[in-house]
């Protein structure tokens, strides 16, 4: 099942009950790309869709295999932060990171971001894997799937600014 925006130049896919994925082709190296996304003070910059409202309060994160992270996110419509958390199960530098998220009352998903070049670009793919064909579901109906296209425009903007 294909997910995707027509007016984005990510591609979102629903791969099987339980795995979405989503790719974009990034300008910029993968070296430049990975550290966007492993180094938290830049992490912070460009993580949270600008059309969403939300402000990233703090951010942990050992980015490291075995590392792990918490990161605490508010909105102005609400006096409780969200929070999320977990831990990295894989992380090669340039190439591929692997997280949990732990913050639910049951398993949460398991997100693998790998870079791969392609030429001086990076093609960026995000796979998400879900505990249940239902848990996915329900992530598609609150809408938490689908801020990735606004993300990697928010990304490749910030890789480009380097």
């Amino acid at each position: 099942m294909d997910l995707t925006d027509t007016n984005s130049t990510a591609t979102t896919t629903r791969r099987t009950g339980r795995e979405l994925v989503v790719t974009r082709l990034v300008k910029g190296p993968p070296r430049l790309v990975f550290k966007a996304w492993a180094e938290p003070e830049l992490f912070r910059q460009w993580w949270v869709p600008a059309s969403c409202g939300l402000t990233i309060i703090s951010l942990d994160a050992e980015i490291r295999t075995g590392g792990t992270y918490r990161l605490v996110m508010g909105h102005p419509a609400s006096d409780r932060p969200m929070t999320f958390f977990g831990r990295y199960i894989e992380v090669v530098p340039d190439a591929r990171i692997v997280w949990t998220n732990d913050e639910g009352d049951e398993e949460g998903p398991v997100t693998t971001v790998t870079f791969e070049a392609r030429g001086e670009d990076t093609l960026l793919v995000v796979h998400e894997l879900y505990p249940s064909e239902e848990a996915l579901d329900e992530a598609i109906a609150s809408g938490s799937t689908s801020g990735w296209s606004e993300q990697f425009e928010q990304l490749e903007a910030f890789v480009q600014a380097f």
